[in-house]
């Protein structure tokens, strides 16, 4: 195995030796990934030795990986939510780890529907911190000249609360932008720390845009956690554009914007600029959107989010707004765990992957076997393969062990390995694991589900129209039940809209994009009605994820479920269905 990570290049930039230093760090690590991977699971182990959950296992103090995957049982969060609930509750002793807990982190409860608490310290948030100094230097290494200007990054904190011990409760993006670590780096945005840190997301957006669009000619990047946040940022200038244009013109602040903090910081900042509205309004009035975000801050080198899993259906319409500036989905990392960064930020999206970084914690990897029936319930526990022993192009589900109290966890994401960086792996992001319609015998994941979206859209090309929303159900008070996806368009000519039967075509399509299983029960055993394609109104999915955040989630974290089964969630998307379009006839299907 061999690296392909050159610390100098005729083809890169030339790095400064503080960024030389980090990415020969990251060429050690991986390198040595067994050795690092051997040294963590044994630090973990020595630490907790006395946790009572490594003493109901009867671990005696073992801290070899033989002795650990002979003791420990693969779990879910289910397994450990009553030791959770006890420590959230006021418990102060050495539950699940040794050291101090400092706060919950607190998922964002979109892709499974459930919101966890995960046990987090101050060394915790430290060692993220220090993973994350590490993206600047490798995309320095891709992209010159990127400390000659800023970034316009849309980031946003959540309301946070307190466990009945005491302990505070946030989303991970919260405990990141409120440390010191991240403050030091903020001359690097155009948003002033009160922006971010605005629990108002209206305030806080409204905050962000302004001080991009008053230094436009600065911004060399735009950037949001998730593309979707990009989006909402683009939709949100579009609604907002004149407002934003007569704050510039005047050098007022909107009255909408009360937050004390964001209008002092402001007031330093906004002197009246007619030209710089007016270039503002010409810009934004024209109809075609097209590439907007190079036309108003043309010194853009790429965006920066991440587009890999469910992000990936929206690519086309960040492609649209940016003219297809390059898009660096950087990392991967979740609430439970920090696991690795895109070493090769400026490669395709199609090809973006994650190296592990073998330091964060120790990981095994479950083979994915979609035919399988296998539980974590069963007696004989999962075979489980180390870091440095996957293979290239299959799926594993990872299993982590971290410093924060987690052993042998599954995370259930679906990764696939696309290679190797030295010794640790890089991973595609394929989908989350249990996202799936189902009705019959059939199961349809994320991944599936967004191919027969994609299918769907094709045909609704040369009518100009783009699918910028969807989520689905299994309609089962049907007899039969069916697949009912809900889309939210964007026409661009109304006088061209699809028709009905454009409509009814792309729910076929979307049939026959599914997988046989689907087709078989549809046409042979008729267990499953014709997919039904609801039409929603604009702005349907904007109410979908304040009523998420109104909830609790969080605005950095918020994903579109792609499956949805609350009744106030398909309640809501019901009251907004203008629409409803159903499969003219019956997917193809051979034996």
């Amino acid at each position: 195995m061999t690296s392909d990570f050159a610390l100098s290049s005729p083809l890169v930039p030339r790095v400064s030796e503080k960024d030389a230093k980090a990415l020969q760090y990251i060429e050690e690590i991986t390198r040595n990934a067994a050795t690092f991977q051997e040294t963590v699971l044994a630090e973990i182990l020595s630490r907790n030795a006395n946790s009572e959950y490594l003493q109901r296992y009867k671990l005696g103090g073992a801290t070899d990986r033989e002795t650990f995957k002979l003791k420990l049982p693969v779990i879910t969060y289910e397994d450990i939510k009553p030791d959770i609930q006890r420590m959230a509750d006021g418990d102060r002793s050495a539950v699940l780890l040794a050291s101090p807990i400092s706060e919950f982190l607190k998922s964002s409860g979109t892709s499974s529907g459930e919101q966890k608490l995960f046990p987090s310290t101050q060394e915790e948030l430290d060692r993220r911190h220090f993973q994350l100094s590490l993206l600047r230097p490798v995309m320095n290494r891709c992209v010159p000249d990127l400390d000659k200007g800023k970034g316009l990054y849309f980031l946003f904190v959540r309301p946070e609360t307190r466990t009945p011990g005491g302990l505070l409760v946030r989303p991970a993006s919260n405990s990141i932008y409120k440390s010191d670590h991240f403050k030091t780096r903020l001359h690097e945005c155009t948003s002033p720390i009160e922006a971010i840190l605005c629990a108002d997301s209206f305030q806080s957006m409204y905050t962000h845009m302004l001080c991009g669009l008053l230094e436009r000619e600065q911004v060399l990047r735009l950037g949001a956690l998730f593309a979707s946040g990009l989006l909402r940022a683009m939709r949100f200038l579009q609604i907002h554009w004149q407002a934003l244009a007569n704050d510039i013109e005047t050098g007022t602040l909107n009255q909408k914007i009360t937050d004390p903090s964001i209008r002092d910081c402001t007031a330093r900042i906004l002197k009246p600029r007619p030209e710089l509205a007016e270039l503002i309004r010409m810009k934004c009035s024209e109809e075609n959107w097209e590439g907007i975000i190079a036309r108003i801050w043309p010194n853009t080198k790429y965006l920066d989010a991440i587009v890999t899993g469910s992000m990936a259906q929206y690519i086309h319409l960040l492609d649209y707004y940016s003219g297809s500036l390059p898009i660096a989905s950087m990392l991967y990392s979740s609430s439970e765990c920090f696991f690795g960064l895109n070493l090769n930020p400026m490669c395709k999206t199609s090809e973006a992957s994650y190296t592990i970084m073998p330091n964060m914690a120790y990981f095994e990897f479950l083979l994915h076997d979609p035919g399988s029936t296998a539980s974590t319930s069963d007696f004989q526990p999962p075979k489980l393969v180390d870091l440095v022993d996957v293979e290239v192009g299959k799926e594993y589900e990872p299993i982590i062990t971290n410093y924060t109290g987690l052993y042998r966890y599954k995370v259930g994401d679906i990764l696939r390995v696309a290679g190797f960086h030295n010794a640790s792996p890089h991973f595609h992001f394929v989908r989350r694991k249990d996202a799936l319609l189902s009705i019959d015998y059939d199961k349809t994941d994320e991944a599936d589900l967004q191919k027969a979206v994609e299918n769907a859209s094709r045909l609704l090309r040369e009518f100009d129209t783009r699918i910028l929303e969807y989520t689905s159900c299994a309609e089962k008070k049907t007899n039969p039940g069916h697949y009912v996806i809900y889309c939210e368009i964007l026409v661009k000519d109304p006088a061209n809209s699809p028709t009905d039967d454009v409509l009814k075509q792309c729910c076929l399509a979307m049939e026959e994009s599914l997988d046989s299983a689907y087709r078989e029960a549809r046409v042979v055993d008729k267990t499953i009605g014709p997919l039904e394609i609801r039409l929603v109104k604009t702005g349907t999915f904007e109410e979908l994820m304040d009523y998420a955040i109104s909830t609790g989630a969080s605005i950095n974290q918020y994903k579109v479920a792609r499956c949805v089964s609350s009744t106030s969630i398909l309640k809501l998307l019901d009251s907004r269905v203008i629409s409803k379009h159903f499969s003219p006839s019956l997917p193809h299907w051979t034996t």
